[in-house]
């Protein structure tokens, strides 16, 4: 069963969506373990369009992840990213395109952090 994250599925599903267009552009993140654990399928299933890279695969990555430019200029956008980099490095690769690293508690309210990122 899926995790709720305590929030409605409108909220759940914009909080998946850009924690996932944030992973792609800087393959790296820290969150609490939840989050992580529930992002980790997500960014399992756009890793795994950007490998076929066909046209229909592109337009439902597109419909999922948001518009997101990169931070520095001239940068690639999440899309550009995932179809010409994060696909064809993980073309060999059978699934587990991702690690969860476990961190410990946040100071301020306890909750279990962990860092997620492309392997």
């Amino acid at each position: 069963m899926a995790r709720k994250l305590g929030r409605t599925t409108d909220q759940r599903m914009a909080l998946l969506r850009n924690l996932a267009t944030d992973l792609i552009i800087h393959e790296r993140l820290e969150t609490t373990e939840a989050k992580a654990k529930e992002l980790k399928s997500v960014v399992e299933k756009m890793i795994t369009l950007g490998k076929r890279g066909d046209l229909h695969a592109r337009r439902q990555a597109e419909s999922f992840l948001y518009n997101a430019q990169a931070d520095e200029e001239g940068e690639q956008t999440a899309l550009q990213k995932l179809f010409s980099d994060i696909g064809p490095r993980y073309e060999d690769r059978q699934g587990g395109y991702t690690r969860v690293l476990k961190l410990g508690e946040r100071k301020g309210d306890g909750a279990k952090m962990a860092i997620i990122e492309l392997v």
